[in-house]
């Protein structure tokens, strides 16, 4: 078994300490809320999308390095991307928290495939997308990871 420091390597260390995008986003035009039940993560996520384009995206909330970094890198990737592009993100960072499959072509993204061996963590890290997919699809009701 990987030893747990390895899952916290610098960049999602810097994540959490310094995360991206933090914080309300006054010209959101969708936005959603997620809970993670476990272990108390929550996440508010704001997004203005335009023309089908995820044009900025900021998020808010409390949560574990994980949860923090995931939503921090999160918003980072998916600036600029298409809805379906976003999606289609969501489901291979899925693959890889669950699976450990690498994800090829997710950059950044892939310091997350360490989570998949810890199956405790997997909600931790996928709870910002599993947001995310909420506000794309305008769900009213907070996602529950459970």
């Amino acid at each position: 078994m990987t030893d747990l420091r390895e899952l916290y390597q610098e960049t999602i260390l810097d994540h959490y300490r310094q995360p991206r995008n933090a914080g309300r986003l006054a010209e959101a035009n969708r936005t959603a809320e997620g809970f993670n039940p476990l272990c108390g993560d929550r996440v508010k996520l704001y997004l203005k999308v335009e023309d089908g384009v995820i044009r900025d995206a900021r998020f808010d909330g409390t949560g574990c390095a994980i949860a923090t970094a995931s939503a921090s890198l999160m918003t980072e990737s998916i600036k600029g991307k298409r809805e379906d592009e976003a999606l289609q993100l969501l489901e291979k960072i899925h693959r890889m928290v669950t699976g450990g499959a690498t994800a090829g072509d997710a950059g950044k993204l892939e310091v997350l495939a360490g989570v998949h061996e810890f199956p405790e963590r997997v909600k931790c890290a996928t709870l910002a997308w599993h947001t995310l997919k909420a506000a794309l699809e305008n769900v009213a009701a907070p996602v529950s990871t459970q």
